[in-house]
Formats: structure tokens, sequence, C-alpha cells
């Protein structure tokens, strides 16, 4: 291989490193929003992670609690329909299970399983679990979901996830270290 065709191919796989990298922080991105949803979200800032003509949808028991919400505003107003009244007292995604799949330098597509765990505005708590699928594009110069698509697979109420109860951490003897 030669100097140029070495150089050529390490840009090649540089590139396709940053468009994963970036998929991931647009995703990561979201969800870190989406964990703190409240009036002072900043939903230009949440809209800015679509695309113009985004499609964000649930899919099997996802498809009647979210159905499917077609451009960027329609996402957007959806989302914020949890800000007010404040839906969530507490709200936590966790995503597991990465792989990100970068097609060329505009396309890519991810997929996560998530857990996410919640108390709402009643007090009543759950965990539920899901499978994302995350479509992305580079648009106006920057990585932008095109294409969000979320699936149950288990949801489940549980208890109240925070109690006041003192957070258990070794006790230390006053004399140690003395």
């Amino acid at each position: 291989m030669t100097e140029a065709g070495a150089l050529a191919l390490l840009s090649q796989r540089i590139a396709l490193l940053e468009a994963e990298a970036a998929v991931r922080r647009v995703v990561m991105d979201y969800f870190r929003l989406c964990d703190t949803l409240g009036p002072s979200t900043p939903m230009d800032v949440l809209g800015g992670l679509f695309t113009r003509d985004a499609v964000w949808e649930g899919t099997g028991r996802y498809r009647k609690a979210f159905g499917r919400h077609e451009g960027r505003d329609a996402i957007v107003a959806m989302l914020a329909s949890y800000t007010s009244p404040l839906h969530f007292r507490l709200n936590g995604h966790y995503l597991s299970s990465e792989t990100i799949d970068v097609a060329d330098a505009g396309h890519a597509t991810g997929r996560w399983m998530m857990l996410q765990v919640s108390t709402y505005r009643d007090g009543r708590s759950d965990c539920r679990s899901a499978a994302l699928t995350i479509d992305c594009v580079f648009e106006d110069g920057a990585w932008r979901m095109s294409r969000f698509v979320t699936e149950n697979i288990f949801s489940r109420d549980v208890g109240p996830w925070n109690d006041e109860a003192d957070i258990s951490v070794p006790q230390q003897d006053a004399e140690e270290g003395a």
C-alpha cells in the first residue's frame, strides 16, 4: 500500500470513529434532557437533536402509548407535553448493548437496550425496558436523529425508587488514624 493510500485509509477510519462518537453523543444528549424534562428544559436544544423531517415512534405495546410523531416540531410538542404539568418526579434512562453502524459519512444506525426507572407525578413508580433503533444523519453540519423507534420489552410497577433512609457507608472508628 502506498503512503497516500495508507493515509486515505486512516482518514476514512478516523471519520467513521468520529461519526460513531457523534451519534453516541446526540443520543446521550437526548436522554440526558429527557431525564430532566421540565419547565426549564431547553426545548430548542432538544429539538435540534432531530432532523427537520424526523420520525419518533413507539412500536408494539408502545404504539398505543406514544404513537408516531413526524417532523421536529411534532416531536418537540410531544416531549413538551411531559413538562407542564410536570409528568416525572424522577426519571432515569440507562442504555446498554450498544451497536452503532456507520453506513457512510452521512448516515448511521444505532441500537441499544434501554432500562428506564421512573416515578410519576402521582407517586407511582415503574421499571421498563425497551429496544431502541435510532437512525442518524449528518444535517446542517451536525449529526441528528432522523428516526427514533422504541419497542417495549417489559414494564413493571415497583415501589418507590427513592426513600429518605440514610445511605449505608462504613462507620469510621473515632480512634482510627489517631
